[in-house]
């Protein structure tokens, strides 16, 4: 199964495209099979429910709530260039059965 994944930041520019490659190598490094999309707020807004996770800033969390009730999981990021962060939140959401890898 390849999980759908949504990197939204503020304009849709350098910080998604950081948050979309840390991702990438850290879904690499812990052998989930991922495909990981960026995009700004707006656009994101209206298209997160297509996903099953999506990942942003931690300042940018309410503007996806009603996405999270129609069952996308939110991650928020404290530090958007943490690789480290981003695998202890998944380890997290897999552990607690928000995020399906199989």
């Amino acid at each position: 199964m390849t999980l759908k994944v949504l990197a939204a930041c503020g304009q849709g520019l350098g910080s998604c495209q950081i948050i979309t490659m840390k991702l990438n190598s850290v879904f690499k490094k812990m052998g989930i099979e991922a495909k990981v999309t960026s995009s700004n707020v707006s656009m994101a807004k209206s298209t997160a429910t297509s996903y099953d996770v999506l990942f942003c800033g931690q300042t940018l969390l309410p503007n996806f709530k009603a996405a999270e009730s129609k069952g996308v999981v939110l991650i928020g990021l404290k530090n958007i260039v943490s690789e480290k962060e981003m695998e202890e939140k998944i380890q997290e959401a897999i552990a607690c059965g928000k995020i399906k890898t199989e």
